[in-house]
Formats: C-alpha cells, structure tokens, sequence
C-alpha cells in the first residue's frame, strides 16, 4: 500500500513527465536531436521532427516507468534475428549496456580545430569538440545548427564553414560548362 507521501511523488513524477512531453511539441529539431541524445545516451543521425519527437517521448515514458518488461525483451531477441536488420531495435537503449560508439564524420576536422568564417564583415569562430562543437562560450551539435545561428537562415553547416564543396547536381547552369 503506498503512503501519502509516495502518492505525492508518484503524482510529481506523472506532472514532471507530462511537461517533458509537452515540450516537445514546440521544439526544433535540433532541439528534439539534443533531447534523444540525453536520453538514449547515443547521437539520431536521423533529422525526421515527427520521428524524433515520438522516439523520445516513449524513452522519456520508458525511463519513468520502467521501460520493457524482461519477458518483451526476450521476445524481442528471440524473433528479432528473422526480422531485417534496419527493424531491430537498438538493444542497448532498452538493455542498458551503455551509449553506441559514435562514429566521426570525416569531413571533419580533428577536435581542437577552430573553424573561422567571416559573415558580413563579422569574423565567426567554432571549436571542433570531440562530441560536438562550441561557439560562442555554448556546446552546439551540429555545424548547421550554428550557420543558422550566424546567417538566420538554413545553412548546411558543412557547406557553410567551407568544409565541402557543392555538388555538380547543386550548382547552377552556368556554372557547370
């Protein structure tokens, strides 16, 4: 039998996880793949909003309530090798058995570089970081992210801070000859 006092935490606990997932409905994606990181505790490569905000509004309830039971994860190992590869669902999200390796971009420079790029007369520093990138005095997941902070505009970051070059498919007519 729960006591009066566990009964006030548990409704806390309920209010708390009905602000989180309040807030995701107005938040960027950016904002949706920074809040999947903190609570899967691996990076989305994917940038689909409605994707996002379903996938961390059921880690959110996961890890409120407790997640999936043992038996629903055995299930799962045990149809999950007849099922394709791009079905299965990430086992360390749900086992616990730690954060996926990230693997690096390799457009990018090694951590430690300091991109510059001159907007309007204003000269722009990011720091590459091992796990992101800073500029400004604040932590930034992505470069596009920052470009869009820069120009107010939508940027791919890699473009923007010089780190690739259009594609011939991007360029406009005259310029393919």
């Amino acid at each position: 039998m729960h006591t009066k006092a566990q009964l006030r935490q548990d409704r806390a606990a309920m209010a708390t996880v009905s602000q989180q997932l309040a807030s995701l409905e107005s938040m960027t994606v950016g904002e949706l793949a920074e809040k999947f990181r903190e609570v899967f505790g691996f990076p989305t490569k994917t940038r689909n909003k409605p994707y996002l905000r379903k996938r961390v509004a059921w880690q959110i309830q996961a890890l409120a309530e407790g997640g999936l039971s043992p038996r629903a994860l055995a299930k799962i190992e045990e149809l999950a090798p007849l099922a394709p590869v791009r079905w299965r669902p990430d086992m360390t999200a749900f086992t616990g058995a730690g954060p996926l390796p990230r693997t690096r971009d390799p457009r990018l420079p090694m951590p430690g570089t300091v991109l510059v790029r001159t907007h309007k007369g204003v000269e722009h520093q990011v720091s590459i970081l091992a796990d992101g990138f800073e500029y400004q005095g604040q932590r930034h997941a992505s470069l596009s992210q920052i470009a869009r902070l820069i120009t107010g505009t939508p940027w791919n970051g890699f473009l923007f801070f010089g780190l690739q070059r259009r594609t011939r498919a991007c360029q406009p007519e005259e310029a393919r000859g």
